[in-house]
């Protein structure tokens, strides 16, 4: 069964009155320069039965200085995690955040990630949910009970640093960065300790996947933009990369919606990329 990567408010409005039971919902709104910013959005005002998912603590193992600032957990201990928050075999979910689902999109490409096909973004996230006019729920949503989840072959792929040190040698993969430009070249970045990009990567920043409202652009607009910054390049040796593997997520999302599914992330990104000693650094445009 094909499962669509976006859900449109007035049609999750409709869903959770039909399939409350099988439907379950995440809030997953983030701040990085303040990490606790995204629970106290969420308590301020979420879709009525949503939980939260903290970028940190639920979608990101612990660093340890040479693996990134977010990097991924082991498939089996996240897919145990999600169990436990209430996903089972047949829920269908449902993730949005209040921040251009540049964090939603890093849990709809972790469940991807474990196998569970049955997951969508709300496009436009909670902006779109309140210019609906649909309701919202203050507080916590009391923790969902726990269900079994079985840990399935990868939806998605990934590439590791190793595999992009080699192709810097004339392989076959480009990298697309989904970072502020001003990062990405190195000009203006507050967050990274070494500024720069991996070299022969290109910047797409993730933000203009979205329209004027926030929402994903119509999948032929961003075919055509995705072909123009790539030149066509063979989507399966396509690598989506930015600080820490968390808005390159976006940029998958965004290829999905354009109907060029089967590109690959780079979890470790820039973050993990730039820490390792000697590792190759590009300044200014690609």
């Amino acid at each position: 069964m094909k499962h669509t990567p976006l859900i449109q408010a007035a049609a999750l409005d409709r869903l959770l009155q039909r399939e409350s039971q099988r439907t379950i919902v995440f809030d997953c709104s983030f701040e990085l320069t303040d990490p606790q910013a995204g629970r106290a959005m969420y308590a301020a005002g979420h879709l009525p039965g949503a939980h939260y998912l903290h970028l940190d603590e639920d979608l990101s193992a612990v660093p340890t200085g040479r693996n990134g600032r977010h990097p991924l957990p082991a498939r089996e201990a996240f897919a145990a995690a999600m169990g436990a928050r209430g996903v089972g075999e047949d829920s269908h979910v449902i993730v949005y955040d209040g921040v251009g689902n540049a964090y939603a999109a890093r849990a709809w490409w972790m469940l991807r990630w474990i196998g569970h096909a049955d997951v969508a973004v709300l496009d436009g996230g909670l902006n779109a949910w309140k210019a609906a006019g649909l309701p919202l729920a203050q507080g916590v949503t009391p923790r969902a009970a726990a269900r079994r989840l079985s840990l399935r072959p990868a939806e998605v792929a990934t590439v590791d640093r190793e595999v992009l040190l080699a192709n810097l040698d004339g392989g076959p993969r480009l990298v697309l960065d989904g970072r502020p430009h001003e990062r990405f070249t190195g000009a203006n970045d507050t967050i990274e300790k070494v500024v720069g990009h991996i070299p022969g990567s290109r910047n797409r920043f993730f933000r203009d996947n979205l329209d004027a409202q926030g929402c994903f652009k119509p999948g032929a607009q961003l075919r055509a933009e995705f072909d123009a910054l790539t030149d066509r390049h063979p989507v399966a040796n396509l690598v989506m990369s930015c600080g820490s593997g968390v808005t390159a997520c976006h940029n998958l999302l965004a290829l999905e919606v354009a109907g060029l599914p089967g590109a690959a992330l780079y979890p470790g990104s820039w973050s993990e990329w730039s820490t390792w000693p000697g590792a190759p650094v590009a300044l200014g445009e690609a």
